[in-house]
């Protein structure tokens, strides 16, 4: 009797423990956000106003237009890459589902810079079609990096293995019996993924977005170097330019917002959705084979994200190393 006293206490008391360290880690942890929201409460307004009146609306359209267009991005090489590494067979299909990965290794403004440096006016790209052409300046059109929409691909680059890491293993948790019974049905693989999987997968591929986007909203290398006005670039601006950490503080907690609205939405989403799968037949599931055409194709599908967020920039990095070692 009296040692299950004792360990009712113990477990009583260290559970308490924890709770006070848990408490305590939360509050330290807090304090950035707590000095952030006692700015918006205590400080002046008078720079404020003038950042509405200016370039406010301009900062929320632009990071809405960069979210957007990022969302799409991870979206279309996020879930069909791992759709395909998870169920389908195709030549290198193991290799490919971690060099999908690779992209997170480079910096979102590393690849900005490299690809100014390769389609920008001076660029060799953009070169090589006016020597070839004989065509000036403004008489070609061609795609202009330093962009809002530049900025979208660039990120959209980087970003997307968040969606395929959770969507693949949202798939890869999903039992077979699903897929099998699906053929039975007569679905077809198209049917499979668009009724089935894409469907159960949803809630891993909206954390996912979330984390992409999470991470759009917090990049300035990117979008300072692009020349893009973002939350980011406004609260360096505000702060350094005005030299007033209150209105900077006031950007940064509507920032905040933005972040609160995306994890809001993140569990809104999920709200009724309650899957479960047993994990039985996952040792013996039957994946879809993809010969000949097909399996050329979703290998060419899943090197384009590779050899543009990742292979592409890194060669062209290493290629100006080399020419500044020869210099």
């Amino acid at each position: 009797m009296s040692n299950n006293v004792f360990t009712a206490t113990s477990s009583k008391s260290g559970s308490g423990w924890l709770k006070g360290v848990s408490i305590a880690l939360s509050v330290v942890l807090s304090l950035p956000i707590l000095v952030i929201l006692s700015h918006v409460v205590l400080g002046d307004a008078s720079v404020w106003g003038h950042l509405v009146d200016t370039v406010l609306f301009g900062y929320i359209a632009n990071s809405l237009y960069l979210m957007g267009g990022v969302t799409i991005g991870v979206l279309l090489l996020g879930v069909p890459t791992a759709w395909l590494t998870s169920v389908c067979v195709f030549p290198g299909h193991k290799w490919i589902s971690i060099a999908l990965l690779l992209p997170l290794a480079v910096p979102a403004y590393i690849i900005a810079y490299t690809y100014t440096g390769l389609f920008d006016y001076a660029g060799p790209i953009q070169t090589l079609i006016r020597d070839t052409t004989g065509l000036g300046y403004g008489e070609y059109w061609f795609f202009t990096v330093r962009s809002l929409p530049g900025a979208v691909v660039m990120l959209s680059l980087v970003l997307y293995p968040y969606v395929y890491l959770m969507a693949r293993s949202a798939f890869l948790e999903q039992s077979s019996n699903t897929l099998e019974v699906s053929r039975t049905l007569g679905y077809s693989n198209r049917n499979a993924f668009f009724k089935l999987g894409l469907p159960l997968a949803r809630p891993a591929i909206v954390a996912g977005v979330t984390l992409a986007l999470m991470e759009t909203l917090a990049d300035y290398g990117t979008v300072q170097f692009f020349g893009v006005n973002t939350f980011t670039t406004g609260i360096f601006r505000t702060f350094y330019g005005f030299g007033d950490a209150v209105a900077a503080s006031q950007l940064a907690a509507t920032l905040l917002l933005f972040v609160t609205v995306l994890i809001v939405l993140e569990r809104y989403s999920r709200r009724k959705i309650r899957y479960h799968s047993s994990g039985l037949g996952k040792a013996s599931r039957r994946k879809i084979q993809l010969k000949g055409r097909n399996g050329i194709l979703a290998l060419i599908f899943c090197l384009i994200p590779i050899c543009f967020g990742f292979l592409f920039p890194v060669l062209q990095l290493a290629y100006w190393a080399f020419l500044t070692q020869l210099a």
